[in-house]
């Protein structure tokens, strides 16, 4: 099946909702995700759509949500981008010291895995932050789980490399989540 890598429009609120949740009954879901399937299966119609409009190329611009669609309609698989300014709020694994952008949100379905779908997401999304203008993205990073190698070996295998840095996992200060970055071409 083929499948065409784009951002998320504002009024697919509905889609993005259920691709999240599928995403959070993955068996990974627990060092995957900062959240639960109950927290989100609990959220408003209005936070979907404030969520996904605030990630759509109508929002704001800075975060941006890329999915994969599939020929039938379907989303195969999902990663967003959110940038972060030194001069910005704090954020997960603290203040940006740098202008960088921050992959979150990382998930492809069980049935679509090993066709290549992780790589053009990721293409997608730091494409979209390389070409943003003054100040230039200087690095993109993520956090990955300790106990999460399956994901570590992707993010390795497309680039990232660990930066030594690490924070505690909210709810479980004995895991930690690794820093994976990759500097600007």
């Amino acid at each position: 099946m083929d499948y065409v890598i784009r951002p998320v429009r504002a009024d697919e609120w509905q889609q993005a909702k259920e691709l999240r949740l599928a995403a959070l009954r993955d068996p990974a879901a627990p060092v995957a995700f900062l959240e639960t399937y109950e927290t989100c299966l609990e959220r408003t119609d209005d936070f979907w759509r404030e969520r996904t409009l605030g990630a759509s190329e109508d929002g704001a611009g800075g975060v941006r949500q890329f999915v994969a669609e599939a020929s039938d309609g379907s989303w195969a698989g999902t990663v967003s981008v959110l940038i972060e300014r030194p001069d910005g709020d704090a954020v997960f694994g603290g203040a940006a010291v740098v202008h960088q952008a921050h992959v979150v949100g990382v998930f492809v379905r069980p049935e679509a895995r090993g066709r290549g779908l992780i790589e053009e997401l990721f293409r997608a999304g730091t494409d979209w932050a390389w070409s943003l203008g003054e100040p230039l993205i200087e690095r993109v990073r993520l956090y990955v789980h300790e106990d999460n190698p399956r994901a570590a070996a992707v993010y390795r295998r497309i680039g990232f490399v660990p930066t030594g840095e690490t924070v505690p996992m909210p709810g479980d200060p004995t895991a930690r989540e690794l820093e994976y970055a990759v500097p600007r071409p």
